[in-house]
């Protein structure tokens, strides 16, 4: 008895048909807008993370200066007048945010005064009107629209965080 083989073509792909591609293709593009997603907003929380940490940062040096002086350094168009300050005449120059020393030429009260961590928003100091330089507002805008810090629960205003002296309120 003898076999008979015959030869037979098997039909090998040699790729993917273009339903397996653009079902993949769709898999990794909506994982990439997730994954780019959830990466801007850790950007911004850690940015308004870092814009917290300076203005409780400036505000201890206030303190600081409050406790030398017995009052707090003016304020210049949204600036600290106390770069350079001048003790004997009480007047100071403006400090430009993340680049001045905060200093009365005995004590440096902050080395380099922080700025915004983006060119968008700056921050804003102020004194309370009437207060005699005993009262401050450190002003900046979070990023994070959810954030529980914003004033009055309202994130959409322009500024909307706020650290002041402790005998005052961001809204006095």
């Amino acid at each position: 008895m003898q076999l008979k083989i015959k030869n037979y073509k098997l039909k090998i792909n040699k790729g993917f048909t273009l339903v397996e591609l653009l079902v993949v293709m769709s898999i990794i593009g909506v994982l990439a807008a997730l994954a780019v997603g959830s990466f801007r907003t850790a950007q911004m929380r850690g940015r308004d993370a870092t814009r917290k940490s300076d203005l409780k940062q400036i505000s201890s040096s206030l303190e600081l200066f409050y406790a030398d002086y017995g009052r707090y350094p003016a304020a210049s168009a949204g600036m600290i007048a106390a770069c350079s300050y001048n003790p004997a005449l009480g007047t100071g120059t403006s400090c430009t945010w993340g680049s001045d020393e905060f200093t009365d030429d005995k004590t440096i009260y902050f080395k380099v005064i922080p700025a915004d961590p983006t060119d968008s928003y700056t921050y804003t100091y102020e004194i309370v009107a009437g207060s005699n330089n005993q009262k401050y507002k450190l002003f900046a805008r979070l990023e994070n629209t959810e954030d529980q810090d914003c004033l009055d629960a309202n994130c959409a205003q322009n500024p909307n965080f706020a650290v002041t002296s402790a005998n005052t309120n961001a809204s006095e």
